[in-house]
């Protein structure tokens, strides 16, 4: 197919150029107000997907890419554009959604939370194969648009010391009996400790658990082996490490599982997580109700200003590592139940019978509908939704103030996931005539 020349449009939400000449193309390495040549590769009925061939007008947000690997690499989307010029994409795109979706603006927009965009990344799935007709091991994220996984020699987003451990981890692969049946590490970094989880299909050799052991000494990592489900999960060597991760403002210490749900970006969570208190207005009187709590990531921060909080999370082993963290943190005014907030019937739950003043949500990208009856019951003076699908945070918002009656009083966005097309925002919602808020 011969080469066509067009102008980029916008961003799709991965990230890729839209270039509208004749049938839409989507163009991966391709900005606004670009004009390109590229090349259509693959075809569908409403678009193709493009190569970028060459940049003939560069947009001036255009900069180098850090990464050696950017341009096959599909961990990052946007390391081609500069920073608050991605920030200012993902509000625009939550401004869309909310237009589209729910026919709705926020009343003020908040200040982009966004913190350093390098080596942020503490928790990550990489993919492992290995390659019988090159003799080598692969370890990264996938490649762009494909199941392959890309050759990388290093990681600019990943926490330290993980990003600059690829080609070590690969050559240690390489060496061990059990290299082709070892297809994924799970990666989770907390503050004094890195843990690697590897997905085992086979037992390792004894000589396979002497080269991992040297690995963890010499590379100042912890292995995990995962031989089946999330409860096969065991540390390579004991005493197992104790995986941390601080809220300072709050006074707060988390203990989690190197398999448990943590926010990837932790300078990014603390951010959101100081911000969270004076979005809702709390007050020392305040009854909040934290829905899709997790392991009390926002909960225990919320009771240090409050009266009292309620936690809700469907998964039983985050409930109980929520109220451990309580405990651990002497925070007797939290109290932490699991309940299936997707689908169960939630009628006669305790805790619903509670009267809260502030709810807080954050939960999962198929958002909270089931949810959005049961919060305009509870008629809270300021509910906080923090989201990571602007479209689902978009439909369940249109509900909330067309149906329950909900004014949306501001909205934002939050740089969690820097060079990625992912989008995490955040809205404030009162019930309409409820005050003057901001």
């Amino acid at each position: 197919m011969t080469g066509e020349t067009g102008l980029v449009v916008g961003l799709s939400h991965d990230g890729e150029g839209i270039v509208r000449a004749g049938k839409t193309a989507l163009v991966a390495g391709a900005l606004p107000g670009e004009t390109i040549r590229f090349r259509r590769a693959r075809r569908h009925r409403q678009y193709d997907d493009a190569l970028l061939e060459a940049v003939l007008e560069a947009a001036p947000e255009r900069v180098a890419a850090r990464c050696r690997h950017f341009d096959i690499c599909g961990g990052c989307a946007l390391q081609h554009l500069e920073p608050g010029r991605q920030l200012e994409l993902k509000q625009q795109q939550l401004a869309d959604s909310l237009e589209r979706i729910a026919r709705l603006a926020p009343r003020r927009w908040l200040e982009p939370i966004h913190t350093p965009p390098w080596a942020y990344r503490r928790r990550a799935r990489l993919g492992v194969k290995y390659v019988t007709k090159k003799g080598r091991v692969l370890v990264g994220f996938r490649e762009r648009s494909s199941h392959l996984i890309a050759s990388l020699e290093r990681c600019e987003v990943l926490a330290a010391p993980v990003g600059e451990l690829l080609t070590p981890l690969a050559a240690l692969i390489g060496q061990l009996t059990i290299r082709e049946q070892l297809p994924q590490i799970e990666v989770a970094v907390g503050e004094r400790a890195a843990a690697l989880v590897l997905r085992v299909l086979q037992a390792p050799a004894e000589r396979d658990l002497a080269l991992l052991r040297d690995f963890e000494a010499g590379h100042g990592v912890r292995f995990y082996l995962q031989s089946g489900g999330l409860d096969s999960v065991r540390a390579l060597t004991e005493p197992e490490p104790r995986l941390f991760y601080t809220l300072p403002e709050a006074g707060v210490e988390l203990e989690f599982r190197p398999t448990d749900f943590i926010q990837i970006n932790a300078e990014a969570n603390r951010a959101l997580v100081a911000a969270a208190p004076e979005l809702l207005q709390l007050t020392p009187a305040s009854r909040v109700l934290d829905l899709y709590c997790g392991l009390g990531n926002f909960s225990l921060p919320l009771a240090r200003r409050a009266a009292a909080v309620v936690g809700i999370e469907g998964d039983t082993a985050l409930v109980e590592r929520a109220r451990a963290n309580a405990r651990r943190n002497g925070i007797d005014n939290a109290e932490f139940h699991r309940a299936d907030l997707a689908g169960a019937d939630l009628g006669g739950a305790p805790w619903l019978q509670q009267r809260f003043t502030h709810v807080l949500l954050d939960p999962p990208r198929a958002g909270a509908r089931e949810m959005l009856a049961r919060i305009a019951q509870l008629a809270p003076q300021r509910l906080l939704y923090v989201s990571c699908h602007p479209g689902t945070l978009a439909r369940d918002l249109g509900q909330l103030t067309h149906e329950y009656g909900f004014e949306l009083l501001a909205a934002g966005v939050v740089d969690m996931f820097a060079h990625t097309a992912h989008v995490e925002s955040l809205a404030v919602l009162q019930p309409r005539g409820g005050g003057h808020g901001n």
